[in-house]
């Protein structure tokens, strides 16, 4: 059983290895995520606002995510939010609970089970959790897991929980001073914003880098809220000034 008084550092993920080291910024928190992910065989994580009746888009939700850009894409292009037994089910409950396309697809009365199915198959993430989570000040969110592993266990769902609750209660903190103040950009923000300035689209920057196009955009608009910038070229031109990028 797992003490859920304890910190994350003291915790073991099922691979052997510890989450090691404070959690600062958004880059650890990320870090963070993907070890788990990786511990319990997963393929990829995503942090997920709570999508509202009038949103249309999983990609607009993503609060942070490993999950392929071209899921997303598929997602939204076939406008799967729209009906997911999922989402109706995070809008009403607060107990984690696993998921399988296959299953979930029965659920839809809208006629695109089969479309859900083929877009999860595609990014071999036919299986899975979904975790809601909440911060200090009520805001509700989901971390999700998902990979092509064998059914998790209820043991394995009560750890993945907390470490959702835990990694996403230093998110929310992490965002909660950035917003109070500028603070410092970290590394890769400052990558992203050299590579910019360097004429390179997002497209590029992500090869170059070995990142998705998602965490690209990312950085650059979370540099751009750190800068209180407008835009891309505002934050270029900001940071340019400030010495951070040459």
């Amino acid at each position: 059983m797992i003490d859920f008084s304890v910190d994350v550092s003291s915790l073991v993920l099922p691979d052997g290895h510890v989450i090691s080291g404070s959690i600062e910024n958004e880059d650890d928190v990320r870090g963070a995520l993907g070890r788990v992910s990786e511990g319990f065989g997963f393929r990829g994580f995503m942090v997920l606002a709570i999508p509202d009746s009038g949103s249309h888009s999983l990609t607009a939700q993503a609060l942070m995510t490993t999950w392929p850009m071209d899921f997303l894409r598929r997602y939204d292009s076939a406008r799967l939010i729209d009906g997911s037994p999922v989402i109706q089910r995070l809008r009403r409950s607060t107990i984690p609970f696993t998921y399988d396309a296959h299953q979930l697809a029965r659920g839809r009365v809208d006629g695109k089970g089969e479309a859900a199915i083929c877009v999860f198959e595609q990014a071999n993430m036919p299986r899975g959790v979904y975790l809601p989570v909440h911060d200090a000040a009520g805001h509700r969110a989901a971390v999700a897991f998902g990979g092509d592993r064998s059914a998790v266990s209820g043991d394995e769902l009560q750890e993945l929980n907390l470490w959702a609750g835990l990694l996403y209660s230093r998110l929310s903190e992490v965002r909660t001073r950035d917003r109070r103040g500028p603070g410092s950009l970290s590394r890769r923000e400052i990558e992203c914003l050299r590579w910019a300035a360097a004429g390179k689209t997002t497209v590029e920057m992500a090869r170059i880098m070995a990142l998705s196009e998602y965490t690209v955009n990312h950085y650059l608009n979370r540099a751009t809220r750190k800068l209180d910038s407008v835009n891309r070229v505002q934050t270029v031109a900001k940071a340019i000034r400030a010495g951070l990028i040459n």
